[in-house]
């Protein structure tokens, strides 16, 4: 359900991420995943994907197909944080149809976050955490 997750982004869908049988191909619901976080993780965090000292790296990822998506529809995504770390968290994403209550698809992402250049656990800047603990239910 849309409702448990605090954070909504619309996400297009593109002709190429329609497969041969006509459906959203699963390696696209991950690029949904990271487009979702990532560009939450830049607008609401103040993450600089290009000089900042901290950057996550992805060490898990999960999805669980429910139903298939098509381009030209819109994904609707949601997110939340399901556990957030001194230097890690854990995403937790759901993709729908639009006007459907349930899921096409659910999961998880964790980021580790690191020092850019030694590539070494460094803990959340203030306001990269200040932006996830208010996604954290």
């Amino acid at each position: 359900m849309l409702h448990e997750y605090p954070h909504h982004v619309v996400v297009p869908t593109r002709w190429a991420d329609n497969d041969v049988y006509g459906h959203v191909n699963n390696v696209e619901y991950y690029a949904f995943f990271d487009t979702v976080i990532n560009r939450y993780l830049i607008e609401t965090g103040g993450l600089d994907i290009h000089r900042g000292g901290v950057i996550g790296l992805c060490v898990e990822s999960h999805c669980a197909f429910h139903a298939a998506l098509a381009f030209p529809e819109p994904v609707l995504a949601g997110l939340r944080v399901g556990t957030l770390g001194r230097t890690s968290v854990r995403y937790e994403l759901a993709l729908f149809r639009e006007g459907v209550e349930a899921p096409a698809a659910t999961g998880w992402f964790v980021h580790v976050f690191v020092d850019r250049d030694t590539r070494r656990p460094a803990e959340l800047p203030e306001p990269l955490r200040a932006a996830l603990a208010a996604l954290v239910l």
